[in-house]
C-alpha cells in the first residue's frame, strides 16, 4: 500500500481520498475476524479510474484462501445459528452504529475505487446500506413461518424457518458496497455464515464492511471475505462440497457459470441469480413531458450507466417522441463530468478503461445504422486519463439492434418511437432480459395495465431507480431468479421445515388400514 507521508507523483498522497487506508494494510483477505494476505503468488492492483493511477495493490486469493474462509465460517455456523433472533438483531443493531460512525471513509472509498461521484456515495451507497443494516436488524426478529394449526384434523403442523449452512455468494464491481451488504445481511440475519468474493477490480469497501461488523461484535467466522478473480477463487468457491448455497450478481453470462458448477458438485446447492438488465422506460402520450425527461437522464446516467436496473431503451409514443429526444439531448448536455471528489461533478468515469472503450464500440457500431444525438466520444484534456465518457443519446436504431438488445452498462440511452399502447409494452417486454422498467403516465387505468404485463421484477410508475429496503430486488427471465433485500430475501437464505404433531396419541391411525388391510 502507498505510504501517504512518502508520496510521489507515481505514488499520490491518498490520505483525504482513501482515509480507511491504513485498515487494510494487512491484506485484502478477511477471514475468521482478521486481514491476511492472499496465497496464490500473484499481486493485483485497485486502480482509481478517474486518473488511471494504483491506489493499493494486495495479493490474490487462490484455493487455500477460499478453503480457510469457508473452514473458518463452517465453525462459526454451529454457534452462531443457534443465537436468538434477538442476539442476532442486536449485534445488527450495533454494525448499523459503526458504519453511521465511519460514513465518510465509507463514501470516499467507495468513490476512490469506483470513479463514483461523492455525492452518490455519501447520499446513496452508503446511506442506503446503513439502512439496509438497520432494516435486517429488524427483520431478524421476525423470521416467522406459518402459525400453527390443525390442517388434518388430528395434526398440529407448524413451519419453522432454519439457517441453510455456509453461503458463498460473489458480488459486482458497480456497487461493491451496497452488493455486499445485500449478500451478506439477510444471510446472517437468518443465522447462517458468509464468505464473499467481491470483484477484484473494487474489494476496498467490502472489507471494511467486514472490519466494522467484528468490530460490531459479531463472531469471527460469520463473514468472511476472499478476494480474487473469479477463475481461481470465484470457482472454487462456487464449488466447495462445505458450501450449501451460491448467490451471485452479475452478468447473464457469468450467472449461466455459476449455476453449471453450483449443480455440477455432489451436493446440491441453493442457488440465487440476480443477473443483467436492459430496463425499458415506456412514455406514453399523456405523460408529462418534463418529468419523463428529467427521470430518463437520471435514470441513465446514475452510477455512469453502470447499474443494471438503469434505464437504457426510451420507447415514447410518437406524439412526444421528436420534443423527448430534443429535450433529452439539451439535458444530457448539462450534465458535468469531472474528479469524483469535487463538488461540481455530476459524473464520474466508468470503472476502467477496458470497460470505457466497451462502450464506445457499442455507440461506434451504432452509427452505421442508427443516429447518435449527442455524446459518443471520451472527453479530451484533463479527463483524457481518465475512463469518462460523455452522456450519449441515441435515436432511430431498429428494435432488434445490438445497441437495443445487448447490456452496454454505461451512459448511453436509446430511443425509439411506437405509436399505440399494444406496441408500446410489446416492445418493452422484447430482450430476453426482465429485471426492472418504468411506465410514464398520467392515467392510472393505463400505467396499471403497464405494471401488470411488463416482466419485469420492479416497475416504477412516474419514476426510475429510487429503491428501498423494505422492498425485494431481483428479476424475471435472463435477469435471473431470487430476492435481495426485504424480508422475502429469507427465502433465499433459510430451509423452510413443516413439524408435525399427532393429537390422538392413538397407537394404530385410521389411515394405517392401507398397510395392514382389515386387520384394524
Amino acid at each position: 500500500m502507498h505510504n501517504p507521508g512518502n508520496a510521489t507523483p507515481e505514488t499520490p498522497d491518498l490520505s483525504d481520498r482513501f482515509p480507511a487506508q491504513e485498515r487494510l494494510a494487512d491484506g485484502a483477505q478477511f477471514i475468521a475476524g482478521r486481514l491476511t494476505k492472499g496465497t496464490s503468488g500473484r499481486t493485483h492492483a485497485v486502480v482509481d479510474p478517474s486518473t488511471g493511477e494504483e491506489v493499493y495493490t494486495y495479493e490474490l486469493a487462490g484455493p487455500a484462501d477460499v478453503d480457510a474462509a469457508v473452514a473458518a465460517a463452517r465453525r462459526a455456523f454451529p454457534g452462531w445459528a443457534a443465537t436468538t433472533p434477538g442476539e442476532r438483531s442486536d449485534a445488527l443493531h450495533r454494525f448499523a452504529a459503526v458504519l453511521a460512525e465511519r460514513a465518510e471513509e465509507f463514501a470516499r472509498a467507495e468513490s476512490l475505487q469506483c470513479g463514483k461521484p461523492l455525492k452518490l456515495t455519501r447520499e446513496f451507497d452508503v446511506p442506503g446500506t446503513i439502512d439496509n443494516t438497520a432494516f435486517f436488524a429488524g427483520a431478524a426478529r421476525h423470521l416467522q413461518g406459518q402459525s400453527a394449526g390443525e390442517y388434518s384434523g388430528d395434526h398440529t403442523s407448524y413451519v419453522r424457518r432454519e439457517p441453510i449452512g455456509v453461503v458463498g455468494s460473489i458480488a459486482p464491481w458497480n456497487y461493491p458496497l451496497q452488493m455486499a451488504a445485500w449478500k451478506i445481511l439477510p444471510a446472517v440475519a437468518a443465522g447462517n455464515t458468509i464468505v464473499l468474493k467481491p470483484a477484484e477490480l473494487t474489494p476496498l469497501t467490502s472489507l471494511l464492511f467486514a472490519q466494522a461488523a467484528t468490530e460490531a461484535g459479531i463472531p469471527d467466522g460469520v463473514i468472511n471475505i476472499v478476494t480474487g478473480t473469479g477463475k481461481e477463487a470465484g470457482e472454487h468457491l462456487v464449488g466447495h462440497p462445505d458450501v450449501a448455497m451460491t448467490s451471485f450478481t452479475g452478468s447473464t453470462a457469468v450467472g449461466k457459470r455459476v449455476a453449471e458448477i453450483a449443480t455440477a458438485t455432489a451436493t446440491v446447492k441453493r442457488i440465487h441469480l440476480e443477473l443483467g438488465g436492459k430496463a425499458p422506460f415506456v412514455v406514453f402520450d399523456d405523460a408529462d413531458l418534463d418529468a419523463a425527461v428529467n427521470g430518463a437522464v437520471a435514470g441513465a446516467l446514475i452510477n455512469t450507466g453502470q447499474d443494471c436496473t438503469a434505464a437504457t431503451r426510451a420507447y415514447v409514443q410518437r406524439p412526444l417522441y421528436e420534443a423527448f429526444v430534443e429535450k433529452t439531448a439539451a439535458l444530457m448536455e448539462t450534465v458535468r463530468l469531472g474528479d469524483p471528489f469535487a463538488a461540481g461533478t455530476d459524473l464520474g468515469p466508468l470503472i476502467s478503461h477496458v470497460q470505457r472503450d466497451r462502450v464506445a464500440a457499442f455507440v461506434d457500431r451504432a452509427r452505421a445504422y442508427a443516429r447518435v444525438v449527442t455524446g459518443g466520444e471520451a472527453p479530451e484534456g484533463e479527463l483524457a486519463k481518465g475512463a469518462y465518457y460523455r452522456p450519449t443519446l441515441v435515436a432511430d436504431a431498429a428494435q432488434d439492434s445490438e445497441i437495443v438488445q445487448s447490456e452496454l452498462f454505461g451512459p448511453v440511452l436509446v430511443v425509439l418511437p411506437f405509436d399505440g399502447d399494444d406496441e408500446g409494452i410489446a416492445l418493452a417486454n422484447d430482450t430476453p432480459y426482465g429485471l426492472a422498467a418504468s411506465a410514464w403516465s398520467r392515467d392510472v387505468y393505463r400505467a396499471n395495465r403497464a405494471t401488470r404485463e411488463i416482466k419485469a421484477g420492479c416497475v416504477w410508475v412516474n419514476d426510475h431507480i429510487p429503491i428501498i429496503s423494505e422492498m425485494p430486488h431481483g428479476g424475471y427471465k435472463a435477469s435471473g431468479f431470487g430476492k435481495d433485500m426485504s424480508s422475502y430475501s429469507f427465502e433465499e437464505y433459510t430451509q423452510i421445515k413443516h413439524v408435525m404433531f399427532d393429537n390422538t396419541a392413538v397407537a394404530r391411525k385410521d389411515w394405517h388400514r392401507t398397510i395392514f388391510g382389515d386387520r384394524l
